[in-house]
């Protein structure tokens, strides 16, 4: 029996249904928009993409994207299951995003696609690094058991000297923090070169972990090219360093598996751009589909955004998103990544966030929500804290901010 690939997928079309999904089959398999003599049935047997299920939604709407086909014609929506196998590509994730992600989208039959899910052959897991750490080794480096990690960025996020951004590093470590992380826009420029900084937040971060036993987790910015960022990893790691990090849409996946094959650290992914895949509901990629090619690729952590955030996203799709993150991809093998909760975020979002998600298994990074803190950072990094005990504990809000300062005070 031929191993197969699956990909699910919100469709938008004038068409009718059946003719729809198998253009978008021919088109990302075997055929083209005219037979060719050489699309044999024995090849079509061998190598076609197949249209699995198609299940209507609805019909009598406009189209949602221009460029359609057939823009004065009512369109309808289904979602549709589409499987190719395995032999046509191999377990190359580069080469999967252009099958299941690839010219699909520019069709003119379509007025709406997006890409809901991907299920994989376990080929890919073998062949696919996945994350090297996750959750158990994310609490193992940072020292943080049975709750959330912490976290915060450094803002401003650009325009700090080395010595500056350590000197910040260092109140907050004094904060109690656990988790740090260079802002996406940080990485190597000239006013804050990459070696310079590292190696003064280390010096920061291994003097208190001398004094304290505790050593902070500080995700370094090292996008750049392949051999910079091996070069970067490899730095940090000489210095003591826990954890690097990566701007995913920039570097692509043939960027981040060659780190993740260097790397001996943790990899922080950052998925800046997001909103480009993803804002419109009828174009683009669903979050689970697009962070399953992440985690086989090597990531510890992703970010899914927080509740209530400053940006676009729902509630209801940031917490689908970070639930993904544990979703089992293959039989006894979870390849899952830490969710990291970001934007706009404070011990105000903690209760609901316990709430929904029923894990501890994540990090809480506030920026504003622990620099601007009344009390200072320590009293953002306390309250934080506090909330999140509470929540745990099954302690309303309210109540706990009765019996803690600090998280009087922020709230």
């Amino acid at each position: 029996m031929t191993v197969r690939i699956e990909a699910d997928y919100l469709i938008e079309t004038a068409w009718p249904l059946d003719e729809a999904a198998a253009m978008l089959a021919g088109e990302q398999s075997s055929g083209t928009f005219v037979p060719v003599p050489g699309e044999t049935p024995e090849l079509k047997a061998r190598a076609a993409a197949r249209v699995e299920v198609i299940t209507p939604l609805g019909e009598g709407m406009p189209p949602s994207l221009p460029g359609a086909g057939r823009p004065d014609q009512l369109h309808r929506q289904a979602h549709i299951t589409v499987s190719w196998p395995v032999e046509n590509l191999g377990p190359s994730l580069p080469n999967l995003v252009a099958t299941v992600a690839g010219n699909l989208f520019e069709l003119n039959a379509f007025s709406g696609l997006r890409l809901l899910d991907v299920r994989l052959p376990p080929v890919f897991a073998t062949a696919n690094p996945g994350p090297a750490f996750g959750v158990p080794g994310t609490r193992t480096l940072s020292g943080v058991a049975n709750r959330p990690l912490i976290g915060t960025i450094i803002k401003p996020s650009v325009g700090f000297s080395p010595q500056e951004t350590a000197d910040l590093v260092a109140v907050l470590c004094r904060a109690g923090i656990d988790f740090i992380k260079d802002d996406e826009l940080q990485a190597d420029g000239p006013a804050c070169p990459f070696a310079d900084r590292a190696r003064a937040v280390m010096a920061v971060i291994n003097d208190h972990a001398d004094r304290t036993g505790k050593k902070v987790m500080y995700a370094f910015n090292l996008t750049g090219e392949v051999d910079e960022m091996r070069a970067r990893h490899d730095l940090v790691a000489s210095l003591g360093g826990t954890c690097v990090m990566v701007s995913l849409n920039s570097v692509g996946v043939t960027g981040m598996l060659a780190l993740r094959r260097h790397a001996r650290l943790p990899i922080h992914a950052h998925r800046n751009g997001w909103g480009y895949l993803s804002r419109h509901p009828a174009l683009g990629w669903d979050f689970a589909a697009w962070a399953k090619i992440w985690r086989l690729a090597g990531a510890d952590h992703l970010h899914v955004n927080g509740l209530r955030n400053k940006f676009c996203e729902s509630d209801a799709s940031v917490i689908a998103s970070a639930r993904s993150l544990a979703d089992p991809m293959f039989p006894g093998m979870a390849c899952a990544a830490m969710p990291v909760f970001s934007s706009g975020q404070s011990a105000r979002q903690v209760h609901d966030t316990w709430a929904a998600l029923g894990t501890a298994d994540l990090i809480h990074a506030a920026g504003g929500g622990i620099m601007a803190h009344p009390q200072g950072p320590s009293g953002g990094v306390a309250a934080l804290r506090a909330a999140w005990d509470a929540a745990m504990a099954g302690v309303p809000l309210a109540q706990a901010a009765c019996e803690d300062a600090a998280l009087a005070a922020a709230l």
